[in-house]
């Protein structure tokens, strides 16, 4: 069995460096969004204790993705993101945020404890980008709510990237007594503002992460607020339109979500959304909670 699944994994990087160069070719720029579910930077330490073998298939999932830039979450810190990201051939970006004041255990698992979860990048080397400050804001002012990472690539005509990670907690509804969702939608304003200033600018701009929230359910309050259509250009669109989610059988609707502004939109590649399910293999083995979803922009 190991060995047909040694064999499946090849086939999937093999296919997966294939795409990638034909992308490069053409001059596209393929991004995705990956929690990575308390990625920790030592051997058995969080609320997902992981051993050398885990953070290999994780290296090997990251090469299959074939993908140029990946915006990530739940990374406790630099040094972790570069146990998957080989540094030879990516640029880890991570926000600026101080680590989070959590560190209580983990639920259910009595011995280990939360470790800092932070938002950042993963950019193939030879990608042209630059850093813009982080979306700060976003926190509201609390030391355990996740930055914003604002990073511009330019494979081709510039395209500006902003990788989030949601107060979670209220994935649908907008009930005040919830005490997550007014969290969330106080969120909303920073994200709002951001989108608005990059569609004043006239640039081409990309929102991607763990929403926490249901986006593309119907008449979704979040999306609705944050649509306006003030200005036009600001409007996001779902790249994964209406499509099911694939990653795990109890839950069908995304919550993780690369959406575009007029602009970005404009020059996704018709067809490319992907969900990566890990080569078929079955949620017992899949080493994240979350897949990874990616979109083709052109240059």
């Amino acid at each position: 069995m190991k060995s047909l699944i040694a064999l499946s994994l090849s086939a999937v990087l093999l296919s997966g460096c294939v795409g990638m160069t034909s992308q490069r070719d053409v001059g596209t720029l393929k991004v995705a969004t990956w929690n990575m579910e308390h990625l920790a930077e030592r051997d058995g330490e969080g609320c997902s204790p992981r051993i050398e073998a885990d953070y290999a298939r994780l290296r090997d999932h990251a090469s299959a993705l074939a993908v140029d830039v990946i915006a990530f979450q739940e990374v406790q810190n630099k040094a972790a993101a570069e146990r998957v990201f080989d540094p030879a051939l990516y640029d880890v970006v991570m926000s600026g945020r101080p680590a989070s004041t959590r560190s209580g255990e983990c639920r259910g698992q009595p011995g280990l404890f939360i470790q800092n979860q932070a938002v950042g990048f993963a950019i193939r080397k030879g990608v042209p980008w630059t850093r813009n400050a982080d979306l700060s804001a976003l926190a509201l002012g609390s030391p355990d709510l996740r930055w914003g990472v604002d990073v511009t690539v330019s494979r081709g005509r510039p395209v500006r990237l902003l990788a989030v990670h949601l107060k979670s907690g209220c994935n649908s509804g907008r009930e005040p007594t919830d005490p997550d969702c007014p969290v969330l939608f106080d969120q909303l304003p920073v994200l709002e503002g951001w989108t608005e200033a990059r569609a004043r600018e006239g640039q081409a701009f990309v929102v991607l992460g763990d929403w926490n929230r249901r986006l593309a359910s119907r008449d979704d309050a979040f999306l609705a607020d944050l649509n306006d259509n003030d200005p036009v250009e600001a409007k996001l669109t779902l790249t994964s339109g209406d499509r099911p989610a694939g990653c795990k059988a109890r839950y069908r609707e995304f919550i993780d979500f690369i959406a575009t502004g007029g602009e970005a939109t404009r020059r996704i590649e018709p067809g490319s959304f992907e969900e990566y399910v890990y080569g078929g293999a079955p949620e017992a083995e899949h080493p994240s909670d979350h897949c990874p979803i990616s979109v083709r922009i052109a240059g």
